[in-house]
C-alpha cells in the first residue's frame, strides 16, 4: 500500500483561459484517462473552455460553481461532482477555495447523475 497526499503532487499554475488562482498536478493517467489534482485559490477560477474528453470534477474541499454549455451556475459541495461531455464548453469558480479531483478522458461512470441543462443528452 501507498498513501499520496494530494498537497504533495507536483504542480503548475495556469492562466489559460483567463484562469485565476488556478494550479494543476498530473496524480496519474491510464490509456484512456487523466487523473488531475487541481486546487483554485479563493475568489479564483478555471475560465471557460472546451473539454478536451469526458472531464468529471470531483469537488473534495472547498466551494465550487460550476456552468456547463449554457453557462448558468450551480453550486457544488464537497462529495459532488460536475460532469461535462467531449468538447463541452464549461467553467469553475469558488468563493472560498477549492481542492478537486478531476478524471477526463475515456471513462464510462456507473451512476446516470441527473441533467441540469439541455447540453447533456
Amino acid at each position: 500500500m501507498r498513501i499520496h497526499r494530494l498537497d504533495d503532487v507536483p504542480r503548475r499554475r495556469i492562466e489559460a483561459h483567463d484562469s485565476i488562482g488556478f494550479d494543476l498536478g498530473a496524480l496519474g493517467v491510464t490509456a484512456d484517462a487523466a487523473l488531475v489534482v487541481v486546487r483554485v485559490a479563493a475568489g479564483g477560477r478555471i475560465g471557460r473552455h472546451p473539454a478536451a474528453g469526458r472531464q468529471l470534477l470531483v469537488l473534495l474541499t472547498g466551494d465550487a460553481r460550476v456552468a456547463g454549455y449554457d453557462g448558468m451556475p450551480v453550486d457544488l459541495a464537497p462529495g459532488e461532482a460536475a460532469e461535462w461531455e467531449p468538447g463541452e464548453a464549461h467553467e469553475t469558480r469558488t468563493v472560498g477555495g477549492l481542492t478537486a479531483l478531476v478524471i477526463e478522458g475515456d471513462v464510462d461512470l456507473a451512476a446516470p447523475g441527473h441533467h441540469v441543462d439541455p447540453g447533456d443528452v
